[in-house]
């Protein structure tokens, strides 16, 4: 057999498995619906995992404002450098809701230079003040409020994580505002 059909074949196994696993370590989550007012306005960023993205950064927020189309929303995320005073640092996007018109809840985002992050609302409270969501593989998730929590909601919002399957260990909570 020919070496590009062998490496063809190993890559396409490699591939597969790559996919299987994937999937069964990341089972599908499932999503809550929301309304058109979840992304209007800014909401405070409380807790995240952590990544290279977001070293040093606290204060965090995403506001949305309405895109062009309906199902289009803008996005601004920034923060502070180390200090809720310190300099700040914005990044816009244009998000995507992709399930628009059922559950609205499933929205991904294209940053500049070709990033991209898929966000699923997985939990919502019920007076609509805070949410909690994620990478559709729950190795990223964040937790947003309009405003900062007492010490007893950062309790509730961490258990709900939990109750999600979330390992709640591995969110950072960095000063807000």
């Amino acid at each position: 057999m020919p070496s590009h059909i062998r490496f063809s074949t190993l890559m396409t196994f490699v591939l597969g498995l790559t996919v299987a696993v994937a999937t069964e370590a990341a089972p599908a989550q499932k999503v809550v619906e929301v309304g058109s007012d979840h992304y209007r306005g800014t909401w405070l960023e409380i807790g995240r995992t952590p990544m290279f993205l977001t070293d040093g950064c606290v204060a965090g927020y995403s506001t949305y404002r309405q895109g062009k189309t309906p199902d289009e929303v803008l996005v601004e995320d920034g923060c502070h450098v180390e200090t809720p005073k310190g300099r700040l640092k914005t990044v816009h996007g244009i998000g995507k809701i992709e399930d628009f018109g059922t559950k609205n809840a499933k929205m991904r985002v294209r940053y500049p230079l070709l990033i991209t992050f898929n966000y699923w609302v997985l939990y919502k409270s019920p007076d609509n003040s805070w949410f909690i969501s994620a990478n559709p593989s729950m190795t990223d998730l964040w937790i947003y409020s309009r405003r900062v929590p007492s010490k007893a909601r950062l309790r509730q919002m961490v258990q709900k994580a939990r109750e999600l399957g979330y390992d709640v260990g591995k969110l950072e909570f960095p000063p807000p505002r």
